[in-house]
C-alpha cells in the first residue's frame, strides 16, 4: 500500500499526494492553473498534494480524466483511504473490497447505503471545532469510498438485513432523511442488492447490540466481522465463521421478504412525506 522510504513504509496518502504533484508538474500546470481549470479550490488541491487531506473518490475520477491518467489516481486513492482506519478495520476493508459475496446485518442504516449528507450527520456527533469538522469530512470521504466496491466489475452479490429501528430514527433534518429513504428505495432494486427489513415483530435477537458482516472471496474463503459495544472483531477461524453464518441465516429468516421490505421502506417514506 506504500513504498518503503528510509526503512519506513510510506503512507498511501503520501503516495497519492506525490502522484498528484507529479502529474500536475508533468502537465506544466501551477496549482493556480489547476484550480482554475478544474474548479477545485487551490488550497484544497495543495493539501491533497501534501497528503494532509483525503478527497472523495469523485475528485480523483475528475483528476484522472483531466490528466488522462486512466484510473491511476483512483487506484492510489483506494490504498490511501485505509489510512483513516484502525489496523483491524483496515484488514476488514481490504477483504471487503475484494469480496464476491457480502452479507450484512445492521441495526442502523448500513454504511454501504448511506448518502453523503446522512453519513456526515451520523459521523459528526458533537464535533464543533474546525479540526473536528475536517476529521469528519475525511471520515465521510472514506465511508463513501467503501461504496465504490458496489460499482466495481464484477459486482459483488450483496444481501443486507436492516433492523426496523434504523427506519424509525430519522436524521435531524427532514430533507436529509427523505433523501436517505429514497436512496434505500433505489438500492433495494439494484440487480446485485437484496435488502431485508427485520421488523420489531421478530422480537429480541442475538445481534441487537451490534452489526455482523460476512465476506466470501473468489476462492471460497470466508471471514466474519462483528462490531458493537465499542469494540470490533475480525473472525477467520472456519468453525466460528460458520457459526456466525448460521446466526445470520436465522436473522434473515425472521426478516421480511425483499418485496415486502421494499414496500415497508416505501410506507416509511410516505409517512415521512405526510
Amino acid at each position: 500500500m506504500g513504498e518503503v522510504v528510509d526503512g519506513k513504509r510510506e503512507s498511501g496518502r503520501a503516495v497519492l499526494g506525490r502522484t498528484l504533484k507529479f502529474l500536475r508538474e508533468q502537465a506544466g500546470k501551477s496549482l493556480g492553473q489547476l484550480a482554475e481549470e478544474t474548479g477545485y479550490d487551490k488550497s484544497y488541491l495543495s493539501r491533497l498534494e501534501s497528503g494532509e487531506r483525503l478527497s472523495k473518490v469523485t475528485v480523483m475520477e475528475d483528476l484522472d480524466g483531466y490528466y488522462g491518467a486512466g484510473d491511476l489516481l483512483v487506484r492510489h486513492w483506494q490504498a490511501a483511504r485505509f489510512d483513516a482506519f484502525k489496523d483491524q478495520y483496515k484488514e476488514f476493508m481490504e477483504l471487503e473490497a475484494t469480496a464476491r459475496v457480502i452479507r450484512v446485518f445492521t441495526p442502523a442504516v448500513p454504511g454501504l447505503l448511506q448518502t453523503e449528507d446522512f453519513a456526515r450527520k451520523v459521523l459528526s456527533g458533537a464535533q464543533t471545532t474546525a479540526d473536528g469538522d475536517e476529521a469528519v469530512e475525511e471520515q465521510v470521504a472514506a465511508r463513501l469510498g467503501r461504496q465504490y466496491l458496489l460499482r466495481q466489475k464484477p459486482e459483488p452479490d450483496v444481501r443486507i438485513v436492516m433492523d426496523e429501528f434504523a427506519l424509525r430514527r430519522p436524521a435531524a433534518r427532514a430533507k436529509i432523511w427523505h433523501d436517505q429513504l429514497l436512496h434505500l428505495e433505489a438500492a433495494a432494486m439494484w440487480a446485485n442488492m437484496t435488502l431485508h427489513v427485520l421488523p420489531f415483530s421478530a422480537g429480541a435477537h442475538h445481534h441487537m447490540t451490534g452489526s455482523l458482516t460476512l465476506l466470501w472471496q473468489r476462492d471460497g474463503s470466508a471471514v466474519a466481522y462483528k462490531e458493537g459495544n465499542g469494540c470490533s472483531r475480525l473472525i477467520e477461524e472456519p468453525d466460528e465463521v460458520l457459526r456466525q453464518r448460521l446466526s445470520y441465516d436465522r436473522l434473515r429468516d425472521l426478516a421480511l421478504s425483499p418485496s415486502d421490505s421494499l414496500a415497508f421502506i416505501r410506507d416509511v417514506l410516505e409517512e415521512h412525506r405526510s
